[in-house]
């Protein structure tokens, strides 16, 4: 589970000027610890002598160069980001944005704005002496150096960002670690959920959105103050409003007075879904992008195939055994969470592509070759799962496709047509 500051440094990643703003602060500060050096005496007479006019020459031709290089860079990130919406799904812009490499290029390029401004207006002033020169000449040496590596490591990085492939890439990725964190507390380190169990008070959302993140732990903290259990009934992804019960408080009848809104409070309420504590919104997202790609006016039938390939990999990642020891153990034997739903888990992730590729025979039969694969994993709940879809898909495909010869193609390769001959 994300603790919260985790989650919070995750959201901040997704900001443009969080990681400028700290390097532009870093490149002030040493700028001007360029002048300590001068402090020591001795450092003078031992540094060799640089001039003051060659440093300002070089800060002045970064200063002039490194604005026109960071309005390119931002312009750059801006198409990138706009192909992501346009080519994939606008739902993968957040991950696109967040792109650590490009964040670091920009933010480089700035800090070597400001540091440059303040290093030349520093030493137009004689705010440095013989050391100091010397040491902002080492500065300055060090950040011209960082700039030119970034800037070609970074122009081989912005030729992939946003491009279809990547993009399905880095919603794999991050939808791999959303479902990794959840296989090792597929409960959120809570005890499994009781359905039978319909008793407490209930407790429902104070706005309507997308529930983003479930703090368990202040659930737990004021489960014990209370001396009752709370059962969460909502998990992150659920679109939420207030007649939305999140949770049934259950407590003892001489318990003291307890507010709804400490509960409520700790579900994280907003507009969008996010992928860091909601695997089902990776699979959203890339049911999409198939979708997108299988829409008569992109007729992309490769690119819904090479989803598929994805999502095959994400359902047998998740149905993959544990290591022994990886599962994590029961931190708050006051709360009951539901576990994610394998049905729901498919619905999400297949149903755009069986509906919306039933007309391509080479789609068909990808669907059809992942429910196979899938059925076949050793997962009871996704082997069901997989025999309900590949019964889904073999109907779209007899009303989508012509021919009786593509459609007897499909059914010989349904899970479901063959478990039918099996049980017969």
């Amino acid at each position: 589970m994300v603790s919260r500051a985790r989650f919070i440094f995750v959201q901040l990643q997704e900001r443009l000027w969080v990681k400028p703003l700290m390097v532009g602060l870093l490149s002030i500060a040493a700028a001007l610890a360029a002048s300590k050096a001068d402090s020591y005496t001795r450092l003078a007479t031992v540094l060799p002598r640089v001039s003051a006019e060659s440093v300002e020459s070089l800060l002045s031709i970064m200063a002039s160069s490194m604005l026109v290089i960071a309005t390119f860079a931002v312009a750059s990130m801006v198409s990138a980001y706009a192909s992501a919406s346009t080519t994939a799904s606008p739902r993968s812009f957040a991950l696109v944005i967040a792109d650590d490499i490009s964040q670091r290029a920009l933010s480089t390029f700035i800090g070597a704005f400001i540091f440059s401004i303040v290093g030349l207006t520093a030493a137009k002033n004689g705010f440095f002496g013989g050391a100091g020169i010397f040491v902002l000449f080492l500065f300055t040496a060090f950040v011209f150096g960082l700039v030119i590596l970034t800037f070609v490591y970074w122009v081989d990085r912005i030729a992939r960002l946003g491009r279809l492939g990547n993009t399905v890439d880095q919603v794999e990725e991050a939808t791999v670690n959303a479902l990794g964190q959840r296989r090792i507390a597929p409960t959120l380190c809570a005890v499994q959920d009781d359905p039978e169990n319909d008793s407490g008070v209930a407790v429902t959302a104070e706005s309507a959105g997308y529930v983003q993140r479930i703090d368990v732990a202040s659930l737990q903290e004021f489960a014990e103050q209370i001396d009752g259990k709370v059962r969460v009934v909502v998990l992150p992804g659920s679109f939420v409003s207030p007649e939305r019960v999140l949770a049934y408080v259950m407590a003892d009848s001489d318990a003291k007075d307890w507010e709804p809104h400490v509960v409520a409070s700790a579900f994280v309420i907003d507009k969008q879904r996010t992928y860091y504590e909601d695997p089902r919104y990776g699979l959203v997202v890339l049911s999409q992008i198939a979708a997108r790609a299988l829409s008569p006016a992109v007729n992309d039938p490769g690119t819904a195939i090479d989803v598929c390939g994805t999502l095959v990999r994400l359902f047998l990642f998740w149905s993959a055994p544990l290591d022994e020891g990886e599962t994590a153990e029961i931190l708050y034997d006051r709360i009951m969470v539901p576990e994610l739903s394998v049905e729901d888990m498919f619905d999400d992730a297949f149903i755009a592509i069986e509906r919306d590729g039933c007309a391509s025979l080479e789609v068909a039969i990808r669907v059809q070759k992942a429910m196979a694969t899938l059925a076949a994993a050793g997962h009871a709940a996704m082997r069901q799962a997989a025999l309900r879809h590949s019964a889904r898909a073999l109907v779209y495909a007899r009303k989508g496709l012509l021919l009786d010869e593509d459609v007897a193609a499909v059914q010989a390769l349904a899970v479901a047509e063959t478990a039918d001959t099996e049980k017969g």
